[in-house]
C-alpha cells in the first residue's frame, strides 16, 4: 500500500483511548464485512490541488475489481469518465460529459490501460486501498490493541451511529499506528475510511453506500483475479 500520513480527526473525536474488546472486535472484522457482502458501493474524495476528483464505483473483494466513474472538481476534468482497475492495472475510457453513474456493462471498446502506480498519483493510491478494505478473514482482535489500533470517538454517517478507531502499525512498519482511521458500526460495517498520501496534504476519504451492491463486469480483456 501506498505510504501514508497520519489522518486528521472526525467529528466527535474525544480520543484515543484503548480498545475495549467489542470494539477490537468489531474492528478486526470491518475488513471482513465487506468480503462477506461480495462488494461495496463506495464513493471516493481524491484530494488535488486543482481541485481533485470523485470516483463514483463498487468494488468486489472476491475478484480484487473496482468500476466505476469519474469526474473532477474545480479545474480538473481531464480524467472524466469510466475507470476500471485491478491490483496492478486502470482501463480509463474518457468521456466529455461523463454520466453519474457508470452503466452496468462496460462499454466493448475504447478503453486505454496502463499500470497502476504505487506511487505519486493520489488517484491510484486511492483505488489501491480501496482494494484492500476486504479480507477473507478477520483481523486478529488481539493483535489489533497491541499495535496500537486505539478508539477516537464517536459520529454519524448518513445517520448511523459509528465508532471512529485508527487502525495498527502497518506490517514491517512500526511507528505507522494511527495513519489509517475507520468508521465502523455497531455490527462492524465499514461506512468510511480516511487516510492521507503521500503526494496530497488533504486525505483520501472512502465513504459506502449502504445499498445493495451491484456486482463488476470486467471490461473486455480483464480477468478479475479469484
Amino acid at each position: 500500500m501506498a505510504a501514508f500520513l497520519v489522518a486528521g480527526g472526525g467529528s466527535g473525536s474525544s480520543g484515543p483511548r484503548a480498545l475495549t474488546s467489542d470494539e477490537a472486535n468489531r474492528l478486526a472484522i470491518t475488513r471482513f464485512r465487506n468480503y462477506e457482502a461480495h462488494g461495496r458501493a463506495v464513493t471516493i474524495t481524491v484530494p488535488g490541488a486543482a481541485g481533485g476528483l470523485i470516483v463514483t464505483a463498487s468494488v468486489d473483494y472476491h475478484g480484487k475489481l473496482g468500476y466505476g466513474v469519474v469526474h473532477g472538481t474545480g479545474r480538473d476534468t481531464c480524467s472524466d469518465g469510466l475507470i476500471e482497475w485491478t491490483p496492478t492495472s486502470v482501463f480509463v475510457h474518457p468521456m466529455a460529459n461523463a454520466p453519474a453513474h457508470a452503466p452496468a456493462s462496460p462499454p466493448r471498446s475504447a478503453w486505454y490501460s496502463r499500470p497502476l502506480q504505487s506511487s505519486g498519483s493520489a488517484l491510484d493510491s486511492s483505488l489501491a486501498i480501496a482494494l484492500r478494505l476486504g479480507s477473507d478473514r478477520p483481523d486478529n482482535a488481539e493483535l489489533l490493541p497491541q499495535n496500537g489500533a486505539a478508539w477516537w470517538g464517536r459520529d454519524q454517517v448518513d445517520g448511523h451511529r459509528v465508532d471512529v478507531m485508527t487502525g495498527p502499525s502497518a506490517r514491517d512498519r512500526s511507528g505507522t499506528a494511527g495513519n489509517v482511521r475507520y468508521w465502523v458500526g455497531s455490527n462492524g460495517t465499514m461506512y468510511r475510511v480516511r487516510v492521507s498520501v503521500g503526494s496530497e496534504s488533504q486525505p483520501v476519504v472512502i465513504d459506502f453506500d449502504t445499498q445493495k451492491y451491484v456486482p463488476v463486469k470486467p471490461v473486455p480483456g480483464v480477468t478479475p483475479a479469484r
